[in-house]
């Protein structure tokens, strides 16, 4: 009986024996754990505070940044390529002549710069390389001066318009110009004729106007022949006015019936202009007219005369 107790005591102890083993061993296990669970948040502290020192600076440390970024936008901003505004942006070309739009650039670096026309935004020029057929416009660069210039050989009237220099950066700079193309326009005041008196002054005034410069000089002509202010005769000035309207005088005192005839003005840059000077020896302008008027008729009747008889000798053949 006794032994059946303690062989029952022995089996008791045994059970709580491996029961405190298995808590021992969950106790360790949690605790672990739980060390393990500590660690981990003392590093996520420990990281977090190390971020929170990254991005978190003092006042003085982001004023520091801004200037630095303001700074460093300003470096880009002066090192982008950019126009001198000094160029005219106006031309005035004669036609026939060469005219340049000129752009002066400057941090160009490696860009290109082209000139587009803007009535049909077609590009003429790249760098220096014409990219339209028609071989009058090309591309001129002064390597000493930053400028580029578009030359247009014989201009056109229809040159006439805006055109582009553009720099092919990111994003694109350009400036725009005008091209004017004009024909001076040459008149001698009370052309086509003129009527003076015997033994008077004749005054020929020639107007040069719509010219971009002044002629270098005029020629004035009579019948054909050079004007000669030196010759015995005597009594021949000109007196010329250069401006934006350029004006010509031609004086010859004491007129006599050999200074009557076709007068040219002859500016160098523009068409002439003629006139014909009547020297009225006691005869009046009205009566020259009506002369003219009556020899013009009969030439006419003439005319129609010798028609005439060529028609009927036909006929009667």
């Amino acid at each position: 009986m006794i032994a059946r107790k303690l062989s029952r005591n022995g089996r008791t102890m045994k059970y709580l024996i491996v029961i405190m083993m298995v808590f021992s061993i969950n106790y360790e296990t949690t605790s672990s754990s739980n060390v393990g669970v500590n660690q981990f948040n003392s590093v996520t502290r420990t990281s977090s505070s190390s971020n929170d020192a990254r991005y978190h600076h003092s006042e003085e440390e982001k004023g520091n940044y801004e200037i630095g970024k303001d700074e460093y936008i300003q470096n880009s901003l002066d090192r982008r390529p950019y126009f001198e505004d000094s160029v005219s942006k106006n031309v005035t070309a004669l036609i026939g002549s060469t005219a340049y739009l000129k752009c002066r650039v400057h941090n160009l670096g490696n860009k290109t710069v082209s000139f587009i026309r803007h009535r049909d935004l077609h590009l003429l020029t790249v760098g220096k390389t014409t990219y339209t057929p028609d071989n009058r416009f090309q591309s001129v660069h002064n390597s000493h001066t930053d400028e580029w210039s578009l030359k247009v050989l014989y201009t056109k009237f229809n040159d006439t318009g805006v055109y582009s220099c553009q720099v092919g950066s990111a994003p694109p700079v350009s400036i725009t110009m005008s091209l004017f193309v004009v024909e001076p326009l040459t008149l001698i005041m009370g052309m086509p004729e003129m009527f003076i008196e015997y033994g008077s002054t004749i005054n020929l005034t020639c107007i040069v106007k719509r010219s971009p410069d002044p002629p270098t000089n005029i020629v004035w002509t009579h019948n054909g022949e050079e004007v000669n202010y030196d010759s015995s005769r005597g009594g021949i000035s000109v007196i010329t006015e250069k401006s934006d309207i350029t004006t010509s005088y031609l004086l010859i005192q004491r007129a006599k019936s050999k200074d009557s005839g076709l007068y040219t003005c002859l500016p160098s840059n523009a068409k002439p202009a003629n006139i014909t000077v009547h020297i009225l020896n006691g005869e009046h302008p009205a009566a020259i007219q009506s002369g003219n008027k009556i020899e013009i008729r009969l030439y006419f009747l003439i005319l129609v005369f010798i028609a005439l008889s060529t028609f009927t000798s036909s006929v009667q053949r």
